[in-house]
């Protein structure tokens, strides 16, 4: 296999072809425009079909009434986006058909700004919608990352008939790295089993619904969804512990495209004699726990950084669950933290540095004028 330089939007829109999904329904926003405008001409060179919808809301819809008659299908956007996508989420989940999502995160809340950001990991692994669901997360922190999670995120999908969700920031969106794809499944079809909606000529009725007004068959519905979440949590946990083979000073956890920011600084402190460990989980939904914490033990301290308030931090302390000291870094509203900021704060920690101020200054950016939806 051949590498390719690809923005790493279009790598996504590739994937999802190689996969074997031919539909897509979505809406331009800044910063994964570049998705749609992709596939919008790359779709129908192999059959496919692309919708642009009205609105988030109305692209939502479209996946769920898709998926319901049994085909493979993507929809992405950015932060407010997904937020209008929610109630149809909702019910994808509850009626449990395989669609796939990506999330190319950008500064909020509300508008916020068009810049990357982190700040939509509650929303994506606690409290995406309304009632007792949830999404598989899965977080690249590359372009090639991105490529093969969002392939996976189909056999997911439909290993489990469950919404699952892509979640990058601007940076993984807008940068170009070489990538790599596997031989195209273009054309595959998603196998309707015995749950989509493909006529009843020939078979017994089938009826795709989220509403229970019987409160103990809602009831059992929901025992139902929460013991396919306990099974894809025992199956589905990845992560990657990176100079864990022996105990370390500092450990930083982080995700996406934080932890290659993370990378760098742990091997510039290292050079210098300072043991820095790094844990980035890749499911965020079902969050590692267990490797969090083995990665924990092996260091004195903890050091979250991400590319929000704490977003995160709450479920490495959940992991930790009080045996480590914790501290935090953050930057939001587009501000990204450099590998030198990483280092500082670290020393301050560390007790090697004084304390100064623990979130990085914004660099000095050009003035932009904010380009809503398309």
């Amino acid at each position: 296999m051949s590498k390719i330089l690809m923005k790493g939007n279009e790598a996504v829109g590739e994937a999802a072809i190689r996969a074997g999904c031919l539909h897509f329904f979505g809406y331009p926003i800044t910063p994964q425009s570049e998705v749609p405008e992709y596939l919008a001409r790359r779709l129908p060179e192999v059959g496919g079909v692309f919708v642009q919808a009205e609105s988030e809301v109305a692209a939502s819809n479209m996946i769920y009434g898709a998926a319901g008659v049994g085909v493979r299908v993507l929809t992405t956007s950015s932060s407010p986006g997904i937020s209008l996508m929610a109630e149809a989420l909702s019910y994808i989940a509850a009626c449990e058909l395989p669609v796939v999502l990506v999330n190319m995160m950008r500064a909020g809340p509300g508008l916020g700004g068009i810049l990357p950001a982190q700040g939509d990991y509650l929303q994506a692994t606690k409290g995406t919608a309304h009632g007792d669901f949830h999404l598989i997360v899965l977080a690249p922190s590359s372009v090639q990352e991105a490529v093969n999670l969002v392939m996976r995120a189909f056999e997911l999908a439909e290993n489990y008939r469950n919404p699952v969700m892509v979640i990058g920031d601007g940076m993984i969106g807008q940068m170009m790295e070489p990538v790599e794809f596997p031989e195209p499944a273009v054309g595959k079809p998603l196998d309707p089993g015995d749950w989509a909606l493909t006529g009843c000529k020939d078979r017994p009725r089938r009826i795709v619904n989220s509403l229970y007004l019987d409160p103990e068959a809602c009831n059992r519905h929901n025992f139902k969804l929460t013991a396919k979440w306990q099974r894809i949590t025992e199956a589905e946990q990845r992560s990657e512990s990176v100079y864990l083979d022996e105990p370390c000073d500092i450990l930083l956890t982080s995700f996406g495209m934080t932890y290659r920011i993370c990378k760098t600084a742990a091997d510039e402190l290292r050079a210098e004699g300072i043991k820095v460990g790094l844990f980035r989980p890749i499911t965020l939904a079902p969050f590692p726990y267990q490797a969090c914490r083995a990665a924990a033990d092996r260091a004195g301290r903890i050091l979250d950084v991400e590319m929000n308030m704490g977003q995160m931090l709450e479920d490495v302390k959940l992991a930790v669950q009080g045996t480590k000291s914790i501290d935090f870094l953050g930057t939001a509203g587009g501000v990204v933290p450099s590998p030198e900021d990483v280092a500082k704060k670290i020393r301050e920690v560390l007790g090697s540095a004084p304390a100064k101020n623990a979130s990085p200054k914004p660099a000095p950016q050009k003035k932009r004028k904010d380009k809503e939806r398309a």
